[in-house]
C-alpha cells in the first residue's frame, strides 16, 4: 500500500515537522512493515508554471514533426513577453493551458533546463509531460494539458503536487484494512496519539423499496450488498487533478472521472466497488455461483471460462462481472475510445465477498486485482454503504450527476463477534503488568468495545476479522505498548532440577564431554 503524506495528513493533524521518515518510525514500532520512504519531486526546482499557447509553427524537414510554439507564462520569466518553446509533441493546440518548465529550473534526475538552439531554433524552456515531471504515466503519452480554469503564472510545482513522500507498506494478511487511508490513517493516530478524522463517518440514506433491483442467490458468498444509482453525468467531465495525482502517487493510472472516482474511494475507505453502465445492463442485477462452461470477457479483454465454484454478477443475459475481482466488458464505462456511446448513468456495486472464494476464483483465473487483494484479506462489510455513499456524492460534485432516490442494500445478519477475556491476560502473556486501564484503553484504540472489570467482554471491530480469541486482542495490546517493551531476560531454572547422575555426568567422564564414538564395521 503506498501511502502519500500528504494524503495521510488530510485524517491525522501531524505536526509540521513531522517527515515521512518520522512516521515510518511510528508506524514500525506498532508493528507495520514500511519497507521505503520514496521522495517525491527530489531535487525539483522551479521555475514551472502554467501557460497559455498562443501560436504553433510546424516546422519542416525533419525526420519527425516538430512544432515551434509561443507561450504566455505571465511575469514567471521576468519580461512578460510570450516563451518561445520548441516541442515535439501534437496533442495540444492553440488555446490550451500546459506546463511549462524555464531556463534555469531542474527536474527530476537532475536534468537541468536551459535556453538551446535545437531544429533551427532557439528553445527557451520546454512544454512538459508526466513522464518528465516523475508523475508516472497518465495513458496520454504527450504533454500535460491542463484544465481551462488555471491562471496563466501559476506554481505547477504547487498545483501538481509533485513534491511529496509515499510510504510504501507491505500489509501482512492479517492487516487487510491497511489497505486503506483510512487504515493507515487510524494507526498513525494510535502511534502519534492523536484524534481520527474517519473518512467512513458519512451522512447515509436508509434502504428503501424502490433502488436498483438486486437478487442474491448465494448469501454465503455475498453477505452484502449495496446498489446507488446516479444520472445525468457529464461525458466529458475529467478527474481533478488533486485526485489524479492521489491515484498516481498510489500507484494507480488515472482512466476515466467515474472509474477514477470508484478507484479513489477504495483506496480512501478500502472498500471495492465497480461502477456498471447503466444502460447496457439488462435487468436485476443478481449474484449466483456460475455454471460450469459459461463465459465471460472481463474488462481485460480475455475471455474467461468459468468454473462452477466462481462467484458471478450477471443480469438477464447471463455473467457481467467475476465478482470481487474483475467487472465483465458488456457492460463497462464507456469513454470517447469505445464504440458504445459515452455513459451517463452508473450503477455503483458496493458488496462484501467472502474472502475464500475470491482467493480461489484469483487464482484459479491467474487474475490478481486491487479489489480480489483486499477481499482476500478481508473487507469492513460496515464500510459498503459509506464507500457506495461517498462515490455518489464525489460524482455529483465532479460530474455533474444526480443521486436517484432508490438504495438498495441486501444484508445477511452477523452478530458482533465478541471475546471474554481475562483483564490481566496480556499482563500473563507478556510479563509486563499492563493494568486494566492500559489494556482497555489500547483495545479502545484498535476500535474494539469493551466492557466488564476482572473479565473483559470486548466486542472486535468489524474491520478486524483477523481477531478471534484472547491471545490476538493480547497481541494487540503488546504490539500498542511497544515490543521493545517486554522484558528481555531468560527464565531462571529451578536450582538442583537435574542431578549430576541424573545427567550422566560423573567424575569418571572427566567433566561431562562424551566419550568418543567409535565406529564399527
Amino acid at each position: 500500500m503506498r501511502v502519500p503524506l500528504s494524503w495521510l495528513r488530510e485524517y491525522v493533524d501531524l505536526p509540521a515537522t513531522e517527515t515521512g521518515r518520522d512516521v515510518q518510525a511510528k508506524l514500525v514500532s506498532v508493528g507495520l512493515e514500511v519497507e521505503t520512504v520514496e521522495q517525491i519531486g527530489a531535487g525539483l526546482k522551479g521555475p514551472l508554471v502554467v501557460g497559455k499557447v498562443l501560436t504553433i509553427e510546424e516546422l519542416e524537414g525533419f525526420k519527425k514533426p516538430i512544432r515551434f510554439c509561443t507561450v504566455d507564462v505571465g511575469t514567471a520569466n521576468g519580461t512578460g513577453e510570450p516563451q518561445e518553446i520548441v516541442c515535439g509533441a501534437r496533442n495540444f493546440s492553440v488555446g490550451d493551458k500546459v506546463v511549462v518548465v524555464l531556463p534555469g529550473a531542474v527536474l527530476p534526475g537532475d536534468f537541468a533546463i536551459a535556453a538551446r538552439k535545437t531544429y533551427g531554433k532557439t528553445s527557451h524552456g520546454m512544454i512538459c509531460s508526466t513522464d518528465e515531471l516523475g508523475m508516472g504515466d497518465d495513458g496520454t503519452h504527450g504533454i500535460i494539458v491542463l484544465p481551462p480554469e488555471h491562471e496563466v503564472g501559476t506554481d505547477a510545482i504547487e498545483l501538481l503536487q509533485l513534491v511529496d513522500e509515499v510510504l510504501d507498506i507491505a500489509v501482512t494478511p492479517d492487516r487487510g484494512y491497511c489497505l486503506s487511508m483510512r487504515g493507515v490513517a487510524r494507526e498513525t493516530a494510535t502511534a502519534y496519539g492523536l484524534p481520527l478524522r474517519d473518512p467512513a463517518l458519512l451522512d447515509v440514506p436508509a434502504p428503501n423499496a424502490y433502488g436498483y433491483p438486486v437478487k442474491i442467490s448465494d448469501p454465503i458468498g455475498c453477505d452484502r450488498f449495496t446498489a446507488r444509482t446516479v444520472t445525468g453525468l457529464q461525458p466529458e467531465a475529467r478527474s481533478p487533478i488533486w485526485m489524479q495525482r492521489r491515484l498516481q502517487k498510489a500507484g494507480m493510472r488515472p482512466i476515466s472521472l467515474a472509474v477514477d472516482i470508484t478507484n479513489y474511494v477504495m483506496l480512501e475507505l478500502g472498500q471495492p466497488l465497480h461502477a456498471y453502465d447503466r444502460t447496457r445492463v439488462d435487468g436485476p442485477i443478481g449474484v449466483r455461483r456460475a455454471t460450469q462452461g459459461e463465459k465471460l470477457t472481463t474488462l481485460d479483454g480475455t475471455v474467461r471460462v468459468l468454473d462452477a465454484e466462481d462467484l458471478v454478477i450477471t443480469d438477464n443475459r447471463g455473467p457481467i462481472g467475476l465478482a470481487g475481482v474483475m467487472g465483465g466488458a458488456n457492460t463497462e464505462i464507456a469513454d470517447a475510445d469505445g464504440e458504445h456511446a459515452l455513459t451517463t448513468e452508473v450503477v455503483i456495486e458496493a458488496a462484501h465477498f467472502d474472502a475464500i472464494s475470491i482467493a480461489r476464483t484469483a487464482r484459479r483465473h491467474k487474475l490478481s486485482s486491487e479489489a480480489s487483494k483486499r477481499f482476500e484479506r478481508g473487507v469492513d462489510p460496515q464500510a459498503a454503504a459509506a464507500a457506495a455513499q461517498r462515490t455518489v456524492d464525489l460524482l455529483v460534485l465532479l460530474a455533474g450527476g444526480t443521486a436517484e432516490a432508490g438504495v438498495t442494500e441486501i444484508t445477511s445478519p452477523h452478530a458482533p463477534r465478541t471475546i471474554a477475556m481475562p483483564a490481566n491476560h496480556p499482563d500473563r502473556v507478556a510479563g509486563v503488568e499492563y493494568g486494566r486501564e492500559t489494556v482497555v484503553r489500547r483495545l479502545q484504540e484498535v476500535g474494539c468495545d469493551v466492557y466488564g472489570q476482572d473479565e473483559l467482554i470486548v466486542t472486535v471491530p468489524s474491520w478486524r476479522p483477523d481477531l478471534g480469541e484472547p491471545n490476538d486482542l493480547a497481541e494487540e495490546v503488546i504490539r500498542l505498548e511497544g515490543y521493545e517493551n517486554l522484558p528481555s531476560t531468560l527464565p531462571t531454572p529451578p536450582p538442583a532440577a537435574v542431578s549430576p547422575t541424573a545427567s550422566g555426568c560423573t567424575a569418571a567422564s572427566a567433566g561431562c564431554w562424551p566419550e568418543p564414538v567409535t565406529s564399527r564395521r
